[in-house]
């Protein structure tokens, strides 16, 4: 019988992910020693991930491949209508569930990607985000994502990290920008820029099942990054690398900047412009 991470990956080589429910599972052969996980790891758990189009796919796919092996949880992939999306590149995702219909959730998972500019003012998506946030036990942005909650009022006085090309507008949100690649405080989870949505997501395994189990998921999916450059900040990478990289996404900042500016209004944040 095919594992769930088989049907996954026969999901992407075809184009498309056909996400039902899923039910957790550890790295294969793995057997989280019980005295390593939290009191409740007893309770099943309930994870839900919004998708949306234009976003980036791995902020997805990354946490998920990470949070579909927490013991005894089931994933739930949710979207605003239940529809086929497209990434920001293309791939084909297919949600389970709308928004309204996901069952109360344990922990919301919020990726980010260009994508996110439309909803940050759609006042039906982040009413729910809002009422889901309130009764989750950890709230998880990746990437941009950190600026939808921030749109649903839910960074204020919070400490918080997104993507290195947006994290100056955290400020807009009244959050607290902090500079490292996983940022924790209270139930409020975030992750710098798209990768780092994996290293996020073994911290939010780690606080939801103990050191093991996260330390078994990270063993079964062989996460021991050796990139071949040091080109994955803008502190380490080459100075006409990130200027190349900056002129790319200068129109897309300068929007996200505009939204931003607006919600800030909204929301009474002075951002001291």
């Amino acid at each position: 019988m095919a594992t769930r991470r088989t049907f996954l990956q026969n999901g992407l080589a075809g184009g498309a992910i056909g996400l039902t429910a899923v039910r957790g599972i550890a790295a294969e052969g793995a057997d989280p020693s019980p005295e390593a996980a939290p009191p409740d790891a007893d309770s099943r758990l309930s994870i839900g991930i919004l998708i949306f189009p234009r976003m980036d796919q791995i902020d997805f796919t990354g946490p998920f491949e990470v949070l579909s092996r927490v013991p005894d949880a089931a994933v739930h992939v949710m979207a605003k209508e239940k529809a086929p999306i497209r990434d920001i590149k293309g791939l084909i995702l297919t949600p389970e569930v709308t928004l309204a219909e996901a069952p109360p959730l344990d922990v919301l998972v919020v990726p980010g990607g260009p994508g996110q500019q439309a909803l940050m003012e759609d006042e039906a998506v982040l009413a729910i985000l809002r009422d889901r946030a309130a009764k989750a036990r950890y709230v998880y942005s990746v990437c941009t994502g950190a600026l939808v909650c921030g749109a649903a009022g839910l960074l204020k006085g919070v400490r918080a990290t997104t993507h290195w090309g947006s994290f100056d507008l955290l400020r807009y949100f009244g959050a607290i920008p902090v500079e490292e690649r996983v940022v924790l405080d209270g139930k409020i989870l975030s992750a710098a820029g798209v990768t780092a949505g994996i290293d996020g997501a073994l911290r939010l395994a780690a606080l939801l099942r103990g050191d093991r189990a996260a330390q078994a998921i990270q063993l079964g999916i062989e996460y021991a990054p050796e990139p071949p450059f040091q080109s994955g900040t803008p502190k380490t990478a080459p100075p006409e690398v990130l200027e190349a990289v900056r002129a790319e996404t200068r129109t897309l900042k300068a929007a996200r900047t505009e939204t931003a500016r607006r919600i800030a209004a909204r929301l009474g944040v002075d951002a001291g412009e």
